[in-house]
């Protein structure tokens, strides 16, 4: 009796282990999807932002009509820390000082570009927005569905005169668009902004403590990060002037910046309300504008085939 009620143990005994193994590999489970859920939320939260360089090239059909350059209070008496990126050409010289807002965002915590296999089946759509935040188990009225939203709305949005525009959801996508724009046996570099020191500190005085060096680029595309789900980008590139520019800053705290800045030599087409305007206190037309990149935007520019950094 005794040998038989042993055998018995032994022979339930893998079959615990098995039952406790799959629990355990089920509990990781879940645990390791909550995780990733909880990186794209914090990815939506760091990110859900005002994008004034966005709205600099689109804007809303009322804006065209739009002739008020003012906010609601007079030529904004507190702006916005965020739309501490614009210039003007005239503030181009060694020592000069501009308060510049860099956001420090954490590259490991922002996912990558999906593959194309993997973004084209997802739904990228104004109208399918019910479907895309089931999809991502967002809440209606949640922060996260708020900033899919904008971002939807923003890449649906006519161009401006003179602009092309379109919103990549994988690298294949963003080089065809970059294709389109210079030409297929056209070698590309990308440029972005680089910190050379780490600092928690967003906003501050920062000095120019070189000439800026102008990068001759017939044409540009521009890529600017927006918030979602995972890695989306809004590229555009204009017709007419547009000056590339790299900038060595020196913050008030010692932080050493190389930053990357566009001069648009146009702005007779951009939306009268835009920020940059009412932060500069200039209508369009009136004289260039520039602005610089976050470290997470870029600029992809053509180059001759001699050049290394080749794509």
């Amino acid at each position: 009796m005794g040998g038989s009620t042993m055998t018995s143990c032994f022979l339930l005994l893998p079959l615990l282990l098995l039952v406790m193994f799959g629990e355990a590999r089920q509990a990781f489970s879940e645990i390791e999807e909550k995780n990733k859920q909880i990186e794209l939320n914090d990815h939506i939260e760091a990110t859900f932002k005002p994008k004034p360089i966005i709205k600099m090239v689109t804007k809303m059909a009322n804006d065209h009509n739009s002739h008020d350059t003012h906010s609601s209070s007079s030529h904004m008496d507190h702006i916005n820390p965020l739309l501490r990126v614009f210039f003007t050409i005239n503030d181009l010289k060694q020592g000069k000082k501009l308060p510049i807002y860099f956001p420090k965002r954490d590259p490991s915590k922002s996912p990558p570009l999906l593959p194309k296999e993997q973004a084209d089946p997802i739904p990228f759509s104004l109208k399918k927005l019910p479907q895309i935040l089931s999809y991502f188990s967002y809440p209606s009225n949640s922060p996260q569905a708020q900033a899919v939203k904008e971002t939807l709305e923003q890449c649906e949005l006519k161009p401006i005169k003179g602009e092309t525009k379109f919103c990549a959801t994988s690298m294949e996508s963003m080089v065809n668009f970059v294709r389109t724009a210079f030409g297929p046996k056209t070698h590309y570099e990308v440029l972005t902004t680089s910190h050379l020191t780490k600092s928690n500190v967003h906003l501050q005085n920062y000095t120019f403590i070189e000439a800026p060096k102008e990068i001759a680029a017939p044409r540009l595309v521009a890529c600017h990060t927006m918030p979602y789900a995972y890695a989306v980008y809004y590229c555009h590139y204009q017709e007419g002037d547009n000056n590339v520019l790299k900038i060595q800053l020196e913050g008030e705290n010692g932080d050493r910046v190389e930053a990357l800045a566009i001069c648009h030599m146009d702005t007779s087409q951009w939306s009268p309300s835009h920020p940059s305007f009412q932060v500069l206190k200039i209508q369009p037309g009136t004289i260039p504008v520039c602005h610089f990149f976050p470290a997470d935007d870029f600029v992809w520019i053509p180059v001759p085939t001699s050049n290394s950094k080749l794509y």
